[in-house]
């Protein structure tokens, strides 16, 4: 029988119900009257609808000898890094969550190709040793991957550059959301001008502040 169940969970690519109830790390979803428990980002989270509502939510279980546990992400991409994260040694699930809390799927990604292990070393769970594994065994895995948050004809200097004030701004304390309609908003005051880390910097702050 517990095998029977392990092998219908591995099956499990994504959950459609109700939200049941949400917290910053896990939500209950009713799936025809059966409800599964699933570890979230934070960042997931916030994009959440109100409870009541339905819901897809794609799914990776992770199966230890005395547990089961389903995590959920409402993007392809984050799961795909979330994916990649757990498969470098010393990054399990609950730091790859914290890690993806910390930093959107689209900024990780750009800090990884680019070699940023400073960036990298200021997310949870991250020291010098394992930054710098995560670049040299997933840059090349990375650069493949697709993305939904990276402007259309953005390099990856310019992505660089904004995920750099991205992580200015949320270490200045300010909420992620905000900081990233924050940059958005420097952007378009920009009007297309290619930004310097300074220039967008500023002007991201300013619009923070509005």
């Amino acid at each position: 029988m517990f095998s029977f169940l392990i092998f219908n969970l591995k099956m499990i690519s994504f959950l459609k119900g109700i939200l049941s109830s949400k917290s910053p790390t896990e939500i209950i979803v009713d799936v025809n009257g059966v409800g599964y428990a699933v570890s979230i980002t934070i960042s997931a989270f916030e994009k959440l609808p109100e409870t009541g509502n339905e819901i897809v939510v794609l799914t990776h279980l992770h199966i230890r000898e005395d547990a089961q546990q389903l995590f959920g992400f409402l993007t392809e991409t984050e799961r795909e890094i979330f994916r990649l994260l757990i498969s470098v040694s010393g990054i399990g699930p609950k730091i790859a969550q914290a890690i993806l809390s910390g930093c959107s799927p689209d900024d990780l990604r750009t800090m990884i190709m680019l070699g940023n292990v400073n960036g990298l070393v200021s997310l949870p769970g991250i020291g010098r040793k394992t930054a710098e594994r995560l670049v040299v065994e997933l840059r090349d895995k990375m650069a493949k991957l697709k993305t939904e948050m990276t402007a259309p004809g953005e390099s990856e200097t310019q992505a660089g550059i904004r995920s750099e004030v991205l992580l200015a701004l949320t270490s200045l304390g300010y909420n992620r959301t905000i900081a990233e309609k924050a940059v958005r908003s420097a952007l378009q005051e920009l009007n297309g001008k290619e930004p310097t880390l300074e220039a967008l910097l500023k002007q991201a702050i300013k619009a923070a502040g509005k």
